[in-house]
């Protein structure tokens, strides 16, 4: 019986994926870097160091990385995500019947902590979850199954007790990878193979069927 669900938050919560591709392009261009040969199913569900192996490819070890992180840090914060728009139509009103009918919810993303936090505050779900983990705590983010592992750990369930929501192949082996029951959110315009996933939704709410 499922008591607890742990959630990824971009392509999930948010609509998030494009609007990221769109500012990293914007911000590599100005740095000489061309990623016209990747398309924003390649960055989804990965960490800050895949991206930039993504992007470098060959030419990875010639660059200062961390000058380079830093300068797309301000960068984001001088172009923040509007969370407040890009959030899932039904997310509010599918994490509030959760919580009513009793469920444990968590958050476990391979975004920064400081982008998850800023996400939720201002879409005012900053008392969703009973707890967040992001990849910049591991070693090894998605589709490293250690985030899930300790989610799992946390939450002192049986794995049979929880389900993971994904959307992104990495999230979805990460998942599996785990031993827990994936559902991934459909997508319908990157072309991300969710093949791996236990079941699918064309809509978060649909989540209720698989809790019955």
């Amino acid at each position: 019986m499922i008591t607890a669900l742990i959630f990824d938050m971009d392509g999930v919560l948010f609509d998030t994926e494009l609007f990221y591709f769109k500012r990293r392009q914007k911000f590599l261009h100005e740095q000489g870097i061309d990623i016209s040969h990747l398309a924003p199913k390649d960055f989804i569900g990965g960490n800050v160091k895949q991206t930039w192996q993504l992007v470098l490819g060959e030419d990875y070890k010639k660059w200062d990385i961390c000058e380079l992180e830093q300068a797309y840090m301000a960068y984001k914060l001088a172009n923040p995500a509007p969370y407040q728009d890009l959030i899932m139509t039904d997310v509010k009103s599918v994490i509030n019947d959760l919580k009513v009918k009793g469920y444990r919810l968590a958050l476990a993303s391979s975004s920064a902590m400081v982008d998850i936090e800023r996400a939720l505050k201002e879409s005012k779900l900053q008392h969703a979850f009973e707890f967040i983990l992001s990849g910049e705590d591991f070693s090894e983010s998605k589709p490293n199954p250690a985030i899930y592992e300790a989610a799992v750990a946390q939450l002192d369930l049986e794995k049979s007790e929880v389900l993971v929501i994904e959307d992104s192949q990495k999230g979805i082996e990460a998942g599996k990878r785990a031993g827990l029951k994936v559902i991934a959110l459909k997508d319908e315009r990157f072309g991300v193979d969710q093949s791996q996933a236990d079941e699918m939704i064309e809509k978060l709410d649909q989540v209720f069927d698989f809790l019955k």
